[in-house]
């Protein structure tokens, strides 16, 4: 059954809104840390910062510290591989979530829960939220479910198992405890067995289901490219026409390598690109594709994953977005 966060819990935002000093509109940082392994805030800080306990103390009280941009004070706080803990050179603004007596905070995107165990945590992240913070973009996914789930106590935090695109809605999936994170993490690819996405691409194509298996690679302007090229990233993506409006077609997808941007890029490619992408948008023609829905057509409907530990086959599904139905007539 689905909620949104602020039921049962108050809702509140648990991101560092911005520091006292910025540049270009992002925060200054003095220092940005990648964890390799399991840890404790304090301990980490003091072997990578060099400096007293004292000092360190000082910083987490000032509010300077950040794990994958949201504001940590806790000394015991843990951190798992791959987070990413900032140092602020300013104190960061108090944020609504890190006060007492939390007030009741509309996030600017609404979030609802898929469902939530002792295990894992399954939001539906709506089309425009990041899933982990940006230097450009400090609202996002992860920031909303630590706060939630320190909301019910000091000690709980997500862990990122995986990422979707900004512009992207749907299945997102954090675990709640660092053993299984690492557990999954390890194998991840793995242990998935389905990613599956409805993308809205404008074109009719004329393979009503196919599979479409290339290469991919990034240019110098970050931007992935498919090609035939072995060296590249190997990425093998299966469609089928689910419905047609117009010059529109309405597509499931199920990817069976989760590359950067996969379907975007192999979509465009393909002459039917997703509608409302900015980056991957072009036509064969040279044509920007159109806009139709005011987002990005493409939603992560569905993943399903072994768990690590009682060998469960996990599912969680997220709907088709109510724009997405409209269009094409329910």
């Amino acid at each position: 059954m689905q909620r949104n966060f602020q039921k049962g819990r108050e809702q509140v935002r648990g991101k560092a809104n911005e520091s006292a000093e910025r540049v270009n509109g992002a925060p200054v940082y003095t220092a940005i840390y990648k964890v390799n392994k399991s840890d404790e805030l304090m301990e980490f800080l003091l072997r990578k910062c060099g400096t007293s306990r004292n000092n360190v103390k000082a910083l987490l009280v000032r509010k300077q510290v950040l794990v994958n941009g949201s504001v940590v004070t806790q000394y015991n706080f843990p951190l798992a591989k791959d987070d990413e803990v900032k140092l602020a050179k300013r104190p960061m603004k108090e944020s609504p979530v890190a006060k007492a007596k939390p007030a009741v905070k509309k996030p600017r995107l609404q979030i609802s829960i898929i469902h939530e165990d002792e295990d894992f945590l399954a939001v539906n992240k709506p089309a425009g939220l990041l899933s982990v913070e940006s230097d450009k973009d400090t609202e996002c996914a992860y920031g909303y479910a630590l706060s939630y789930l320190q909301s019910a106590g000091k000690n709980s935090r997500p862990y990122i198992l995986h990422r979707i695109d900004k512009e992207t809605s749907g299945v997102l999936v954090f675990a709640k405890n660092i053993k299984l994170h690492s557990m999954l993490k390890m194998h991840w690819n793995e242990q998935v067995s389905l990613r599956e996405y409805y993308a809205v691409v404008e074109g009719i194509l004329q393979n009503k289901q196919d599979t479409l298996t290339t290469y991919l690679k990034e240019n110098k302007n970050n931007l992935v490219y498919t090609t035939n090229d072995p060296t590249g990233q190997k990425a093998i993506t299966h469609y089928e026409v689910v419905k047609e409006v117009g010059e529109y077609s309405l597509l499931r997808v199920r990817i069976d390598t989760g590359r950067k941007n996969q379907i975007r890029a192999q979509m465009q490619a393909l002459g039917a690109p997703v509608v409302g992408d900015d980056k991957y948008g072009k036509k064969l023609d040279g044509t920007q594709v159109k806009n139709p829905l005011g987002r990005l057509g493409l939603h992560a409907s569905k993943l399903v994953f072994l768990h690590p530990v009682t060998k469960e086959i996990i599912t969680f599904n997220a709907p088709l977005p109510t724009v997405f139905r409209d269009f094409f007539g329910g």
